[in-house]
């Protein structure tokens, strides 16, 4: 299991541990702190970038010296980790408000509202954090065509975010302040700020999932659909209408091939039993 799994979730799936949601640790005026500067400061993300594409042209050993200084920050405070839409459907079955908001990272890199950020708790009606992230609402929603915080039910939310998955977004979850868990993400590339740290800039800025990718070749059909929707192109090349094969290397067990697959070839697997897999997290 990933670091965050024997550190906050007792050797179990930290993000399926309700205390990480606990209103209690929003208590915490850091947390707060951090939360109101993430939200209504976003151009303090893209200097963040800058600095780590500036990595790029320092020397090999320079760049893995900072990348894991700035990964063990990111851990202490915003750290995420990628998760399927089954281990998504439990995290929505026990917290109690879910509030949908743009994503600061697309607003940040393409200019547009993009509705990928889900704010959840386990209070009712939003709890500290909503109340936190609603009393940012004029500085952070401008213009005449944002549709402000948007709090969905359960079964709204789930729709949404199969949606997503629809889209070829991979689900992920988020600190804010580890290890309080305050937002569910969906990324891709070029606009998710995390994406492009962790794969394009080779400093990892979350986990990969609890799982990796396996295929049924008997199954497959061999159409190569799930080559093109994977966010992390974790499919061997291959020629046409040869079976699905997964790069282990690079698979991150988000689970989106699995929607194109009109055969169920493919499916996902306990991380720690694939011996290829298993120590891979960042």
């Amino acid at each position: 299991m990933c670091e965050f799994c024997h550190k906050h979730g007792e050797g179990k799936k930290w993000y399926l541990r309700a205390e990480n949601y606990s209103e209690d640790l929003l208590s915490d005026l850091r947390k707060r702190r951090f939360i109101e500067e993430f939200v209504s400061e976003p151009e303090g993300l893209r200097e963040d970038m800058e600095k780590i594409e500036k990595l790029d042209r320092a020397p090999a050993f320079v760049r893995r010296a900072v990348g894991r200084v700035v990964s063990n920050r990111q851990k202490r405070i915003h750290y995420g980790q990628v998760v399927p839409i089954e281990d998504l459907e439990r995290i929505l079955g026990f917290v109690n408000s879910i509030v949908r908001l743009p994503c600061v990272c697309r607003k940040v890199n393409l200019g547009k509202e993009k509705r990928y950020c889900y704010g959840v708790s386990i209070a009712p009606e939003g709890g500290k954090l909503l109340q936190i992230i609603d009393g940012l609402e004029k500085s952070y929603l401008k213009g005449p065509d944002t549709l402000g915080f948007e709090t969905l039910s359960k079964e709204e939310a789930l729709t949404a975010l199969r949606e997503h998955e629809d889209e070829g977004l991979c689900h992920t979850v988020w600190t804010f302040v580890t290890p309080f868990i305050g937002g569910l993400c969906n990324c891709s590339l070029p606009g998710c700020m995390a994406m492009k740290a962790t794969l394009t800039h080779r400093t990892p800025v979350m986990f990969r999932a609890e799982y990796v990718a396996a295929v049924d070749e008997d199954a497959c059909a061999g159409c190569g659909q799930c080559a093109k929707i994977c966010p992390f192109d974790a499919f061997l090349p291959q020629k046409r209408k040869a079976k699905a094969r997964v790069d282990r290397s690079k698979c991150y067990g988000c689970g989106v091939c699995r929607i194109t697959c009109v055969k169920n070839a493919i499916a996902l697997v306990d991380r720690a039993a694939v011996p290829e897999a298993a120590g891979l997290w960042l």
